[in-house]
């Protein structure tokens, strides 16, 4: 069974990479996958409605064995309950074991200071339990989208996270802030900028860069950001015992020097400086010693040669970001070939050529995986009713898409959340009440929201016996209804 325990301990990396930065994600890929992902397995971990939050601690004796470990990704605690019949005692040693976690045998996880529990394969021999810690309460949405969407289990939050007790909002914690465009005075000492009144105009968003020559956390808010994609410290790959020669190339200085300052103008910086980045940075850093670059797994510098797709991370119109690209280039850039060839140089000075890439799935987790889901029919009632009324399953929401049946996938901003196809959208602002299924008309925007498509007026009739597609989300990234219904 350790092939078994193995492939439990790997599968929640998938909210780890949704939790770092667009140009940011790039854990170990392929033959990477060793000791420094294995033991890296839950951020998406997580805890149960018969956890108090009290002082309690799991018993000796218990039917169940634990494995309590710390996330390298948190830093948090973090605990996993054996509790299916199937679970050998060579299986649980062997999963505990890969995450470096201390072994409980017949003793449960504590249920002092939960926020949550992720039943995994509930009621089957496999069953497991991730038991996450902590208090923060703005830590809950990532768990839950974590948890029910990418390990395929069901979150039970405690009332930390329920909005029922705790120091939470009642909302799960943070809430994504949509992109804004701000403009102000350029510092002291920096020359005008290039808008109106020699202002710098910037997009606080993590696709986005200010001007070149700038740094972007000097122009935008990187609080913002963080709202955008959830911001985890996280360990670089291990830096060369030997002073990297080239350090010594004054052609390569120059060229590393440049690639340093056009990321200093992106949003990345936000997460990958030490200076910056509130409990350390998440992967490679830019004041990493012995040469930076030398911070990156293999697989993040595939991202910047493009030969691992980054799509999914969304991308501004260079004429919008203040000249960068990141559609041609996945580390932002004014001259994105120039970029992309450094980052192939450093792949090829590791001795690695496009063909170890090519069976690489493309990098951002969830939201890759929520660009090719493929939508089957509505049940439970779910869809839009004969007398407009709406309805979906999952909660309370915060963006509600009507689409066009073969309509994409709507994901993130700036370039993939309106797909062509889209009928009606409707956005909760972020420090406004998410809506209810039910008390939503379609074609009538909710007091207190916004309409997005179309932009004024109402939107085109629905047709009898048509079928569409109903889109829905508890917040960007977390969808909660996607299906197919007919209208009649």
């Amino acid at each position: 069974m350790l092939e078994l325990s193995k492939l439990r301990s790997l599968a929640p990396l998938a909210v780890v990479i949704f939790s770092l930065p667009a140009c940011a994600s790039n854990l170990p890929a392929g033959d990477e996958l060793g000791e420094e992902t294995s033991d890296s397995a839950s951020a998406s971990d997580s805890a149960s409605e018969s956890d108090s939050g009290d002082d309690s601690t799991g018993s000796a004796g218990s039917d169940l064995d634990s494995c309590n470990y710390t996330s390298p990704f948190t830093n948090g605690a973090e605990c996993r309950e054996y509790v299916g019949a199937g679970w050998t005692e060579p299986d649980v040693t062997s999963d505990c074991t890969q995450v470096s976690g201390e072994l409980g045998l017949g003793e449960a996880c504590s249920i002092a200071d939960v926020l949550g529990r992720c039943v995994v394969d509930e009621a089957t021999e496999w069953e497991l339990h991730y038991v996450i810690y902590g208090t923060d309460a703005a830590s809950c949405s990532a768990q839950a989208v974590g948890c029910e969407t990418f390990a395929g289990g069901e979150w039970r939050p405690t009332p930390i996270c329920d909005g029922t007790g705790g120091d939470g909002d009642g909302d799960g914690g943070s809430v994504f802030i949509q992109p804004t465009r701000v403009c102000v005075d350029p510092l002291d000492g920096e020359a005008p900028g290039q808008s109106e009144g020699g202002q710098v105009c910037t997009w606080q968003s993590i696709s986005a860069s200010t001007e070149e020559g700038r740094s972007f956390a000097d122009y935008a808010s990187c609080d913002v950001v963080y709202s955008q994609r959830p911001y985890y410290a996280a360990p670089p790959n291990p830096a060369p015992a030997e002073p990297d020669p080239r350090l010594d190339d004054p052609t390569y200085m120059a060229e590393l020097a440049w690639v340093t300052s056009q990321v200093e103008a992106s949003a990345c910086i936000c997460c990958h400086s030490d200076a910056i980045a509130p409990n350390g940075a998440s992967n490679w850093f830019i004041e990493a010693p012995n040469n930076w670059m030398n911070s990156f797994y293999s697989s993040g510098l595939a991202l910047g040669a493009n030969w691992i797709d980054s799509t999914a991370f969304g991308a501004y119109d260079p004429a919008d970001n203040n000249g960068f690209d990141r559609i041609n280039s996945g580390i932002p850039s004014t001259d994105p070939d120039r970029m992309v060839e450094f980052f192939r140089a450093e792949l090829s000075y590791r001795g690695k050529t496009e063909a170890d890439f090519a069976d690489s799935t493309p990098f951002g987790g969830p939201l890759y995986t929520q660009m090719i889901y493929e939508p089957t029919a509505c049940a439970n009632g779910e869809g839009v009713a004969v007398d407009g009324t709406m309805t979906w399953t999952g909660g309370p929401a915060r963006y509600v898409f009507v689409l066009a049946a073969d309509s994409a996938n709507p994901t993130v901003p700036p370039n993939l959340d309106l797909p062509e196809g889209t009928m009606w959208r409707f956005d909760v602002p972020f420090d406004g009440a998410p809506v209810a299924s039910g008390e939503v008309e379609y074609g009538a925007t909710p007091a207190g929201t916004t309409q997005r498509i179309p932009i004024a007026g109402a939107p085109d009739d629905l047709v009898p016996g048509q079928t569409y597609y109903l889109y829905v989300n508890k917040d960007v990234g977390i969808p909660i209804t996607r299906c197919l219904f007919t209208y009649d």
